[in-house]
């Protein structure tokens, strides 16, 4: 009986601790969620200040997530090579250094230059949580606990909201660079402080198996692609975050301003609001995770829903639902984590880490197509004599339907009951 209440009392003191590295691991990604939303407030000062185009504000949100995206197999290497804190630490000095230089910025081609940095910094934030998680707590909560992080992490996009609004009516846009940059260097003094090394690194069956290069790793994501049902799962990767964020962190702050004469505060509330439902979002579809062909479904609908929500905003031109939409799409926007669910069940443990990769690079690589291609269209609306902001959000209602009409269609891994 000692033994074994010696045993429980070790176990828990274990998962305590594990709870207490995921928190300060996810503080990199929490500063990660804060600077790919900034450009929803950010934006309209930024534009008039350097005289910026809508194509040109949707190069420079997208910029933060194809370098972020693109950096994913290269850190899901690191990790396997050194481990989750020497990676985090490693890369996270790189946001804030480009935070700085974002702050300097004289120019438009220096902006995006800091914007590559701050991507490439953040790019680990998000996967070393979700390899701790696997790594440290049982299966059949990976879900629920990867649900808990992303609703912890919306802080990050609380804070770009009315906080930074106001910060940049106060000040300016520079200083709120600088601020977030302050910011970093306390996320990083607390993953220093609070994660350990002998907590952090490889698996033991991991560290068995030879270690790959990036083309042997890029190789064995393409591998994925000989399984039918990696197609549809990206399709919908590419599609079903990068809703959330290219409205939330792009377009919401200029249509409120823009399109309603709103002050930079009271489209900060308005963003405030959406962030709030956001955050308890994953929270609540992790525990709701039906598991199974229902959880396929609940993915195709609410996908179909976002896209429904986005093409109202686009032609009714009505305050109240420009303000009454985006927090509805923030209530539900934790849909999204389903697809973790999806990934964990959908391939054979030995391919799981390759696949949470290659959806994890699918997804914010997404995020940055969706903002540049709805730039685009923004622009290209106004030439023909639409309004900019009803042809970008169109495009990105179309891009959602596609996704989610090809994740039906395509084929779809045989499902279970939730991990």
């Amino acid at each position: 009986m000692p033994s074994t209440a010696n045993d429980a009392q070790a176990g828990s003191t274990g998962t305590r601790l594990a709870w207490l590295m995921l928190i300060a691991l996810s503080t990199g990604f929490t500063l990660s969620q804060a600077f790919r939303t900034v450009a929803a407030i950010m934006g309209p000062p930024l534009a008039q200040e350097l005289g910026l185009s809508k194509q040109q504000l949707g190069l420079w949100a997208a910029t933060f997530h194809f370098s972020f995206g693109l950096m994913q197999l290269i850190f899901g290497v690191s990790i396997d090579l050194w481990g989750v804190r020497r990676t985090i630490l490693a890369a996270f000095p790189m946001a804030v250094l480009g935070a700085v230089v974002s702050a300097l910025a004289p120019s438009f081609g220096v902006l995006l230059l800091g914007q590559a940095m701050i991507g490439t910094g953040c790019s680990p934030a998000f996967l070393v949580c979700t390899v701790f998680i696997a790594r440290h707590f049982s299966a059949d909560r990976f879900t629920a606990t990867s649900g808990v992080v992303m609703s912890v992490s919306g802080l990050g996009v609380l804070l770009t909201a009315t906080p930074l609004a106001a910060l940049i009516e106060a000040t300016s846009w520079r200083w709120s660079y600088g601020a977030l940059a302050l910011l970093g260097v306390a996320a990083w003094m607390a993953i220093f402080l609070r994660v350990r090394d002998a907590a952090s690194e490889p698996a033991p069956e991991a560290a068995t198996q030879e270690r790959q290069s990036v083309w042997q790793a890029m190789g064995g994501l393409l591998q994925l692609f000989r399984l039918p049902h990696t197609a549809g799962l990206v399709a919908y990767a590419l599609v079903a975050y990068a809703g959330f964020i290219t409205l939330r962190g792009l377009w919401l702050g200029p249509i409120l301003i823009e399109r309603h004469g709103l002050s930079l505060v009271q489209s900060g509330n308005v963003a405030l609001l959406m962030t709030l439902g956001s955050m308890v979002s994953p929270a609540v579809f992790g525990r709701l995770d039906p598991g199974g062909e229902r959880r396929v479904r609940w993915l195709i609908g609410f996908s179909l829903t976002a896209g429904l929500l986005l093409l109202a905003m686009a032609f009714a031109r009505s305050l109240w639902l420009d303000v009454a939409l985006p927090i509805v799409y923030g209530a539900l926007s934790g849909y999204g984590l389903l697809q973790y669910g999806y990934v964990y069940g959908a391939y054979p443990a030995a391919a799981r880490g390759r696949a949470l990769s290659l959806f994890t690079m699918a997804m914010f690589l997404g995020v940055s197509l969706m903002q540049w291609v709805s730039g685009v269209a923004a622009t290209a609306a106004k030439s023909f004599g639409f309004e900019p902001f009803a042809g970008a959000l169109a495009t990105m209602a179309l891009m959602l339907a596609a996704g989610g009409v090809g994740f039906w269609l395509l084929p779809r891994a045989e499902t279970g009951t939730p991990p």
